[in-house]
């Protein structure tokens, strides 16, 4: 047993012999490890600067280089440190450097990178970058590169800015905007933080400023994600504030944002936005702006425009031959002035009237001008770039001046054709109804207006009136017409057509007619004792217009005492009166001086008054029967009430 054993044991001696390395083997391992130390002692990681690079060139498209030192610490968390890092642009950029960079400092987790080629990236640290982004000739933008569909894309998890600048240029679009950004403090070390903004720059070729907090620039690549920001922009005197997120924000698909806008003047949003609203007073909304494809909706908005509440919904839809502005609007109180800017005249000014430093000085070049009717001419580019369907209704008018009591318009403009279908106001407890038709596609706008009153209150149709408060009747009327001009004043100047208003059954004032007639003994009578009603027949004016001249075809007021008849013309033109009316007293009474009255002078400065040539030969006659008996002085202002009841009215006298 012990003697087969040994040899066995000598045998097993000779192969653990045979396996210990040789010493020549262990010469070359020594030399191999000490090589290995000295190489980690001297190596130098910028050795690597330019495999790296062709790497990174190979993976992007871009060119892609190293400026200063490259650096490596090795770990599970491996961080590549490099200085003046420097990426291509896009070859169809004037600039050759898509973003440059003083440092730049890179986290990425090693083992997925080199068994599952993987290219997890914790943290990316970056000082003074400056990237810019623009989009080229085709509408596609700098910021796609490379292959888009790779199966292990690069993933990014966190991003830290410092004194970072970010430009973005839209040539076509005439944008070019500047800022800086800087991550904002305080955020959770596994989330990326946001970055704090602030610049300027010019949108659609209009300066502008910008502030506010964004999400980490790391989300603007995520065309499925909600991007969150927070900004502040001022363009001259408009400013907006937007809040919410949006996705995609390159391409501008998709919106949720509240968006607050206000302005000294709605007009100013034209260069800025391509809509065209009128000149307006200062105004001021908060509501939710949304985009699906090419409409972007802005609803539920309220605010207020001048002295006016407004609400509503809007919708522009871009992509067509022209933008298109679909919007209901709603005012619970409307201030009635801060629509002037339809007819080319700023809304009034003074005491607690809202305005602007520009439509106050219209206002005050308006007041010194002794015309009334605007002559602002429209400005036909805007007419023509843009169709739009607006709905407005205001449910009550604040129009101290004026009887009218609420309003509904439907605005349609397509192809510079601007159609009011209808423009409606509650009027003195009546309505009047338009349609209203202007053909801008031609240098000189051709305006078309059919207008209808009816049943307008006689006692409201004057709130300043103290002799028409106690009056009663109806009063309607019919406007048909057509002119052409870029201005109201000019429309009404070359306007032909006809005019016509009337008056059924009611009463008014005796003193009124007393007064109309200048019967001096009956207006003393009543000035004296107390007024009372005079019953109304009924009332018609008649007009033939002609080249912005209106002629009268007929013109009558008839009333149990007194019948008033007229003729003449009012020049639309030259905004001038020239009526002639006839008292013809129905009653018999002394003092009552039969002259004629003459309606004359402006549409701004009127005058009413007796034909005074006609009432000196009358004072002459009774002064010179005087002179022979006193009482027969008197017989010169007799009236024998020669006034015969007028068949006036027609339709409108019901």
């Amino acid at each position: 047993m012990n003697q087969s054993s040994a040899p066995q044991s000598s045998v097993q001696h000779k192969r653990l012999i045979d396996r210990r390395p040789s010493r020549r083997a262990l010469t070359v391992l020594g030399v191999l490890l000490a090589a290995v130390v000295v190489l980690v002692i001297l190596f130098d990681w910028n050795w690597l600067k330019g495999p790296l690079e062709r790497t990174v060139q190979s993976r992007t498209g871009r060119e892609f280089r190293i400026g200063g030192d490259l650096d490596v610490d090795l770990g599970r968390i491996t961080t590549v440190t490099a200085d003046k890092v420097r990426f291509g642009n896009a070859s169809w950029s004037k600039q050759p450097a898509m973003a440059v960079a003083d440092r730049a400092e890179i986290d990425f987790e090693l083992w997925p990178l080199v068994f599952k080629r993987q290219a997890r990236i914790p943290e990316i640290r970056l000082s003074s970058p400056d990237v810019r982004l623009e989009t080229g000739p085709k509408g596609v933008g700098n910021w796609v590169f490379g292959d888009q569909s790779g199966d292990n894309p690069m993933q990014f998890r966190r991003i830290w800015i410092e004194q970072g600048r970010l430009r973005f240029l839209n040539a076509a679009k005439k944008t070019d905007i500047d800022i800086s950004v800087n991550s904002a403090p305080g955020t959770a070390k596994n989330t990326s933080p946001p970055i704090d903004i602030k610049g300027k720059g010019r949108w659609t070729g209009n300066p502008f400023t910008l502030s506010g907090r964004a999400e980490s620039p790391l989300e603007l690549s995520n065309n499925t994600e909600p991007f969150s920001i927070d900004l502040k922009a001022s363009a001259g005197a408009t400013n907006a504030h937007a809040r919410g997120t949006l996705i995609d924000p390159f391409r501008l698909r998709d919106f949720d944002l509240r968006l607050a806008l206000s302005g000294k003047n709605l007009e100013d949003l034209y260069p800025l936005i391509g809509i065209a609203t009128p000149a307006t007073p200062p105004y001021k909304f908060d509501g939710q702006l949304t985009r699906e494809k090419n409409t972007w909706h802005y609803d539920r908005f309220k605010g207020i425009v001048g002295d006016s509440d407004l609400a509503g919904s809007a919708a522009v839809t871009t992509g067509r031959e022209r933008p298109l502005l679909v919007a209901n609007l709603v005012s619970q109180r409307l201030d009635f002035d801060d629509l002037a800017g339809f007819i080319g005249a700023p809304p009034q000014t003074g005491g607690s009237e809202a305005t602007n430093p520009e439509l106050k000085a219209q206002s005050v070049k308006l007041a010194a001008d002794p015309r009334v009717l605007p002559d602002a001419p429209y400005n036909l580019t805007k007419l023509r770039t843009m169709d739009a369907d607006v709905r407005l209704k205001a449910h009550r008018i604040n129009a101290p001046s004026l009887p009218i009591d609420d309003m509904d318009a439907h605005l349609k403009l397509e192809a510079g054709i601007l159609q009011l279908v209808p423009l409606n106001f509650g009027v003195a407890g009546g309505d009047i109804r338009s349609t209203i038709r202007m053909d801008a596609r031609e240098s000189t706008i051709r305006t078309k207006a059919q207008i209808s009153a009816r049943r307008l209150d006689l006692s409201r149709l004057f709130p300043d009136v103290k002799l028409t408060r106690d009056a009663v009747g109806r009063v309607g009327g019919d406007i048909a017409v057509t002119g052409t001009g870029n201005s109201i004043a000019a429309m009404l100047g070359s306007a032909d057509g006809d005019i016509a208003l009337g008056m059924g059954k009611g009463q008014i004032s005796n003193l009124l007619m007393e007064l109309a007639g200048i019967d001096i003994a009956e207006a003393l009578k009543f000035l004296i004792t107390k007024d009372r009603k005079v019953p109304i027949r009924c009332a018609f004016g008649d007009f033939s217009v002609r080249d912005g001249l209106m002629q009268s075809r007929a013109l009558a007021f008839d009333t149990a005492d007194t019948i008033i008849v007229g003729s003449g013309q009012v020049s639309l033109k030259n905004e001038t009166l020239d009526l002639e009316l006839r008292p013809r007293p129905k009653d018999r009474s002394i003092l009552a001086l039969r002259s004629p009255l003459v309606l004359g002078g402006t549409f701004k400065d009127p005058s009413f008054r007796p034909d005074f040539k006609r009432l000196g030969l009358r004072g002459a006659l009774a002064l010179a029967l005087g002179s022979i008996a006193p009482p027969a002085a008197l017989l010169a202002t007799l009236e024998l009430g020669p006034g015969k009841d007028s068949g006036c009215g027609g339709k409108y006298a019901k």
